[in-house]
């Protein structure tokens, strides 16, 4: 267990970003799911129905989702987190509306759900950084992500989607479009994310059967001078 304890503690100490991403994706996914189980009244009026404290919550994501684009602009060159970018710029500008107006709080909640498998990602991503994989924690950890985001993304942008269209008469049109665009923005990188995870994680780490005729070659190649060339295979190399 040593090392694992020491692994933890460096992962928090050397991303610490990423640890803080981490614990707002389980406050906030965890408060949206409890919330919209003990109040279901947001979800059946996602513009006016609302506990005081989920305006909180919301506000307080919309403060994370700020510092986290003004970190990812001081610390990374735009060409690698250009995504990120566009992704925070749609979360804020819809989540503020709600913030600012006090209506849409339920259905801001709705979106929060998506954390749920972001915190997925996010332990996901501490255990590539970890060396971690392939293990049986990185295995579950990438399951997990898979299965949240069919869940508490694909699931809850559908029903925001939906939503958005049965209701565009009571909602401003400014705010249809923002929305519009925002859901086809997020859905557009969670099927992506998602097609990523299942080619990376799933169907690159199955053992392939060696090719006819060059199974006497395997793990060896032979250099001209006749030498023998030990191949490394054990390590598996994970793009994100």
């Amino acid at each position: 267990m040593a090392p694992t304890g020491l692994l933890v503690a460096g992962a928090s100490f050397l991303w610490w970003n990423l640890c803080v991403s981490l614990a707002h994706s389980l406050l906030s996914g965890t408060g949206a799911l409890l919330g919209l189980s003990l109040y279901p009244q947001m979800a059946a009026d996602p513009i006016h129905g609302h506990p005081r404290w989920a305006l909180v919550l919301v506000a307080v994501s919309v403060g994370y989702f700020l510092a986290d684009g003004a970190d990812l602009l001081w610390n990374q060159t735009l060409g690698k987190t250009w995504d990120l970018l566009c992704h925070h710029l749609v979360v804020v500008s819809c989540l503020s509306t709600a913030v600012l107006s006090g209506h849409y709080v339920g259905f801001s909640m709705v979106s929060l759900l998506l954390e749920l498998n972001s915190a997925c990602l996010h332990l996901r991503k501490l255990l590539l950084l970890s060396h971690q994989a392939p293990s049986l924690a990185f295995s579950v950890t990438s399951w997990a992500s898979l299965a949240t985001l069919a869940l508490f993304r694909l699931v809850p942008l559908g029903w925001m989607s939906l939503w958005l269209f049965r209701q565009h008469h009571q909602v401003p049109l400014a705010l249809v479009t923002l929305g519009g665009i925002g859901l086809v923005t997020v859905g557009i990188m969670s099927i992506i994310l998602g097609i990523r995870i299942l080619v990376n994680d799933v169907l690159q780490s199955r053992p392939h059967p060696p090719s006819p005729g060059r199974e006497k070659t395997r793990g060896t190649r032979t250099r001209r001078d006749n030498g023998p060339v030990t191949r490394n295979s054990s390590t598996l190399s994970l793009k994100d």
